[in-house]
């Protein structure tokens, strides 16, 4: 499910209002890996949220599609909140929430909770906005502990219960973000009121 991109950015006026703070929010997973639908999930969850997605924010269920991901970042994003499993600690239904470095595209924390269910890893879709010429924007990731990422419908009942509080803790980052955007006096697109695919 893919709502469509806000427009482009117009120019800042001299003095710095106009700015337009553009979020993608991103949920990644397999749905027939068990848990590593969480990512896909969440995404969901968030698109019902409110009737609609925040003002200037795309929320996108892009599965496995890591190429789409990688094309999508090449558009001119200020923030990506990219929601996926993280590697297990023994608290399966865990939620973190990990800045990325941008720099290595988060290689240490992203995409090891399986050998490779998204078909290509997060961490190397990231690392693959670069090589596409594009630059990757201040990253944050919602990520969860799996209890199992065997083959099967359905997430267990811990990585189930742990949907509400990453859709809450995606909903903050929002608020923090439409708060800075605020305090800089800058402005935030529309909401996008068309349908996904």
């Amino acid at each position: 499910m893919t709502r469509p991109a806000p427009p482009p950015a117009p120019p800042p006026s001299s003095t710095g209002r106009g700015t337009v703070r553009r979020v993608l929010v991103a949920g990644v997973g397999n749905l027939f890996l068990t848990d590593d639908g969480f990512g896909p999930e969440v995404a969901r969850q968030l698109a019902r949220h409110g009737g609609g997605d925040p003002e200037g924010v795309r929320v996108t269920d892009y599965g496995i599609r890591g190429m789409h991901l990688a094309f999508d970042l090449l558009d001119r994003w200020d923030r990506l909140i990219l929601i996926d499993l993280l590697p297990s600690r023994g608290q399966p239904g865990t939620v973190h929430v990990v800045e990325i470095d941008v720099d290595t595209a988060g290689s240490e924390l992203v995409g090891r909770a399986a050998p490779d269910p998204h078909g290509m890893a997060p961490h190397a879709v990231l690392a693959a906005v670069g090589s596409l010429g594009g630059r990757l924007p201040p990253t944050v990731l919602v990520g969860c502990e799996p209890a199992d990422i065997g083959e099967g419908l359905g997430l267990t009942a811990p990585v189930a219960a742990a949907v509400r509080p990453a859709v809450e803790a995606v909903l903050a980052i929002l608020d923090q973000e439409s708060s800075s955007s605020e305090r800089a006096g800058s402005r935030l697109l529309p909401a996008p009121t068309s349908g996904g695919q």
